[in-house]
């Protein structure tokens, strides 16, 4: 089997599925009992806050625990809701995660201002255009750090350093789901309020993610009830799943090594891609190495992924849309529709090798050969 789809998920580190089976066969008390089991359990999950906080340079009580990657970013889009009085202007950019826009289209639909940044043709926004539209009456700022289907970084500092000197009352928020395990990380020197990572993406557990709140940003919880995560996030830790995060971020690889590790992987992949003659590199060369879309134009990206699939080889489709429609990322980067309907994302981790990426090129060549035959 060749997994290439590590953007959609991970196969859980042996660390964090040690982690997941000790805490339900141990200590699977409640958090909130005052007896030992429920103390025990408390204090797996103070280790687990105090692991994931490090690991972005915050403090642990600065770490609020999610059930997952889209439940964060609602929680920290929503947070705009409650700072109506002091403007209604949000700014984002066009290519989010549909978790950041469709809870910004609902923000929209109550009376805010969406400003959505547009990119160039390498998938980055304007520096320039984001600080044409940001005023006192910005009161959000939500920008990816990289893009889940071609890998963009965002110049999240700079955009930051914008904020506070033009906006300062703006909140900004960075999703870095797809960055987070991949990319150093510093909360403080990047000039972050929030930011949200999920555990299924860095070989943790699915059902587990983290919203950074800055100390002294004050926010309402999405979720209400009894008061757990320090009334941010109610209802009762699960902390099985905590375990499996705080895992998978100790099985974390030195960041840097890893980064330079993937660059060469992803390089090699460019390289044998472009040298084939018959497919074309979407993602621009600075992206983050772990995320490659390529395009075989003239052929549809569903059929190439089955045919794929059956080979052992597992990818995702380069379109995010449904029924046919043009992805909105690849849209947006200027692909006409029959460039994106042939793409695919084929996403890395540490486990992949030269030799996965050698086994695709030539699944890729039978697959034009056969279709191409069949004239399908």
């Amino acid at each position: 089997m060749v997994y290439l789809d590590n953007s959609a998920t991970t196969k859980p580190s042996k660390k964090a599925v040690e982690y997941i089976n000790n805490a339900l066969n141990n200590t699977w008390g409640n958090p909130s009992s005052l007896h030992s089991l429920g103390m025990e359990a408390e204090m797996l999950v103070s280790d687990a806050r105090k692991t994931v906080a490090k690991s972005i340079g915050a403090a642990d009580n600065e770490i609020i625990f999610t059930g997952s990657g889209t439940e964060a970013n609602n929680t920290a889009i929503m947070s705009a809701f409650y700072k109506k009085s002091m403007g209604n202007k949000i700014i984002t950019t066009k290519i989010e995660h549909p978790s950041v826009l469709n809870t910004v289209k609902r923000l929209e639909d109550e009376g805010f201002e969406v400003v959505r940044l547009g990119i160039d043709t390498d998938g980055k926004i304007s520096l320039e255009e984001l600080e044409k539209n940001l005023d006192n009456r910005t009161v959000l700022v939500s920008i990816m750090l990289v893009n889940n289907e071609i890998g963009t970084v965002q110049p999240i500092a700079e955009s930051s350093n914008l904020i506070k000197k033009l906006s300062p009352r703006a909140l900004f928020h960075c999703d870095a789901v797809q960055g987070y395990g991949k990319i150093p990380i510093n909360v403080k020197t990047l000039g972050i309020d929030l930011l949200t990572a999920s555990g299924h993406k860095i070989h943790g557990p699915k059902g587990i993610g983290f919203l950074y709140c800055k100390k002294g940003v004050a926010i309402r919880p999405f979720i209400t009830g009894g008061g757990q995560e320090r009334g941010m996030r109610s209802g009762t830790e699960p902390t099985p799943l905590i375990a499996g995060l705080m895992g998978a971020v100790e099985d974390l690889p030195d960041i840097k090594r890893q980064y330079e590790q993937t660059r060469e992987l992803r390089d090699y992949a460019v390289n044998v891609f472009q040298n084939s003659g018959f497919i074309k590199i979407n993602s621009p060369l600075d992206a983050c190495p772990f995320i490659l879309n390529i395009s075989v134009t003239g052929y549809r990206s569903e059929t190439l992924l089955h045919f794929l699939e059956a080979k052992g080889i597992y990818v995702s489709s380069g379109s995010a849309c449904a029924k046919g429609e043009q992805s909105y990322v690849l849209s947006a980067l200027g692909l006409n529709k029959s460039h994106s309907d042939s793409a695919l994302r084929l996403s890395f981790s540490r486990d992949n090798t030269k030799e996965d990426i050698d086994f695709t090129l030539e699944a890729l060549k039978e697959a034009v050969s056969r279709l191409r035959r069949s004239n399908i």
